[in-house]
């Protein structure tokens, strides 16, 4: 079995989660364990637990058997499979690599090269009013004929937006989705994720077939931080989930930008708020750029 398979089965395991993924990647990097795969259960267990393995884990380890024989069972008939990364590959974008509990491994559709491209991440509320997408309108179109990649979550509202811009100025839309690569949420939006994945990427942690739920979306979140040296929020309510977006990126050591907006506006306070603790003001597309590093 080639590392990479191993990888997937690993993250295809039941109930390991995030903790315990970083806990592989970490026993690879340090050279702890040979990179000869599959594990024997003894070696994962070492790797997760020092060795001290309580009885109610012993199901994670049926599981791992179970995800283990379905990667070799899918190599022996030569299944056709999601296209992946994982956190070994060349293509795996660095700044993702250096960010909070990076993913083992990335399911995508679409062109791999647009994660070598300068990226800016955009978030925002769902209930988007007409000054987000004026604002949007402003200050993407240069931004994006610069160069820059697109992140967001194609959620409804700031984030669908975001994305149509970039489709029409003919820029490199970056989809994180909180589903597998076959589900679209809301439903509304497969086209645009269609359009993404054709004429840019479409990136998930889950396999194909994966409903979104709930706990996926701060999972999803800590992803479109993770890859993007510029976080900016466009209206974002009171602890709205954008903001838990541009917490993460700050916890990256990336940059936040807000756009500023009407005091009188729910819509802005989270993005008013972010500005008066230190996130920079998004009023121009030439600040974005700075941030970016594109231009002095």
């Amino acid at each position: 079995m080639q590392e990479r398979d191993f990888l997937l089965a690993i993250h295809l395991t039941k109930g390991l989660g995030r903790t315990k993924e970083a806990r592989v990647i970490e026993a690879i990097q340090t050279g702890r364990m040979k990179r000869h795969y599959p594990w024997s259960k003894a070696a994962l267990g070492f790797v997760l637990y020092g060795g001290h393995i309580s009885a109610k884990d012993w199901a994670l380890f049926e599981n791992y058997d179970k995800a283990i024989q379905e990667v070799e069972h899918s190599l022996d008939v030569q299944v056709a499979r999601e296209p992946f990364i994982t956190y070994f590959d060349a293509a795996y974008p660095e700044m993702l690599r250096q960010s909070y509990q990076p993913p083992l491994i990335l399911f995508y559709r679409g062109d791999l090269r647009s994660l070598q491209l300068p990226l800016v991440s955009v978030v925002g509320t769902r209930t988007a009013t007409h000054y987000g997408l004026k604002a949007l309108r402003k200050l993407l179109p240069e931004v994006i004929e610069n160069g820059v990649g697109i992140v967001s979550g194609l959620a409804k509202g700031i984030d669908v937006m975001a994305h149509q811009i970039t489709i029409s100025a003919g820029g490199v839309p970056i989809g994180v989705v909180a589903a597998g690569l076959n589900r679209s949420y809301p439903y509304v939006n497969h086209l645009i994720q269609q359009e993404v994945s054709q004429q840019g990427l479409l990136l998930s942690e889950y396999p194909a077939d994966t409903l979104a739920h709930r706990g996926h979306f701060p999972e999803r979140n800590r992803i479109i931080a993770g890859l993007s040296s510029v976080t900016l929020v466009v209206e974002a309510k009171h602890k709205s989930g954008s903001l838990i977006t541009a917490n993460l990126a700050l916890q990256n050591n990336r940059e936040v930008m807000a756009v500023p907006g009407s005091i009188f506006s729910l819509e802005s306070v989270g993005c008013n708020e972010l500005i008066e603790a230190g996130s920079l003001p998004a009023c121009s597309a030439s600040a974005i750029m700075r941030a970016v590093k594109l231009i002095n």
